[in-house]
């Protein structure tokens, strides 16, 4: 058996690349409509997510790629061939090391993150270090940081 511990929750953020950014005059959200956009797997849970979101906001992005390997998605959004979604709880790290831009937030659409053990309790030392410091310096920090961008909605016309 194994089980799972929440370790905290991540809004999806939209990143791009310096050229791809500078290549659309549109604010976020209404940027993503016909651009290249890599995608988290159609099976995924955000996945899925992302694809009700876009049809809500009736927006079209070009879907370039599918992704199940969120490295190699944010490789090639380093490279310029699209737009990616990451965890906004990753947001500085992304955009340093990645050499992208955080372009806006998808509001409404979430990435959970797991530990996933074969206790029911977590009682190992490491593992429990582990999953408190996740808990408490990366989602309690970003949870108290969370402030609204503009753009998270369309305007209805």
């Amino acid at each position: 058996k194994a089980f799972s511990h929440l370790l905290g929750s991540s809004r999806v953020g939209v990143f791009a690349a310096r050229a791809l950014k500078a290549r659309s005059r549109r604010p976020f959200p209404d940027c993503l409509d016909s651009a290249p956009l890599l995608m988290p797997g159609e099976d995924s849970a955000v996945g899925q997510q992302l694809r009700a979101w876009f049809a809500s906001q009736g927006l079209r992005p070009r879907i370039v790629a599918e992704f199940d390997d969120s490295a190699l998605a944010l490789e090639f959004g380093r490279q310029g061939v699209g737009y990616l979604m990451a965890p906004e709880v990753l947001v500085d790290e992304i955009e340093s090391r990645h050499q992208v831009q955080h372009v806006g937030t998808i509001d409404g659409v979430e990435e959970h993150f797991y530990a996933i053990s074969i206790e029911r309790r977590i009682t190992h030392p490491c593992v429990l270090a582990i999953t408190r410091a996740a808990r408490s310096e990366l989602f309690q920090a970003t949870a108290r940081a969370r402030t609204p961008r503009a753009g998270l909605r369309r305007n209805a016309a």
